[in-house]
Parts: C-alpha cells; sequence; structure tokens
C-alpha cells in the first residue's frame, strides 16, 4: 500500500471491553489504515471543493 498512517501499538489501548484488553491482529491494522486515508482523501477533496487549502475537523 504505502506509508502507515495508523500504528498498531499506538491502537491497542482502545481495544478494550470492560477494561479487558483485547488483541488485535496485523489484518486488522491494515484495514483501519486504508479506512484512515480514505477519510483524509475524501476530507482533502471536500476542503478544496470549498476553496480551502485547510483540511479542518468540518471535512469528515
Amino acid at each position: 500500500m504505502g506509508k502507515k498512517v495508523i500504528v498498531h501499538s499506538n491502537i491497542k489501548e482502545y481495544a478494550r471491553v470492560n477494561d479487558k484488553q483485547l488483541f488485535l491482529s496485523a489484518d486488522f491494522t491494515e484495514k483501519l489504515n486504508q479506512k484512515a486515508i480514505e477519510l483524509i482523501r475524501e476530507a482533502a477533496r471536500r476542503a478544496k471543493e470549498n476553496q480551502r487549502n485547510t483540511v479542518m475537523g468540518r471535512d469528515l
């Protein structure tokens, strides 16, 4: 794919249910990375459509 924007070790703390830590597979991290890239690209497109060079939270 390319450069990773999601770091596996950084998302582990959020994979919890009732304070029980769950494991994360490598394919989960890869799919999450793909989704994050899609969100960033869509937000960038929206910013440009609104004649801005700054991507903002509202573009999500």
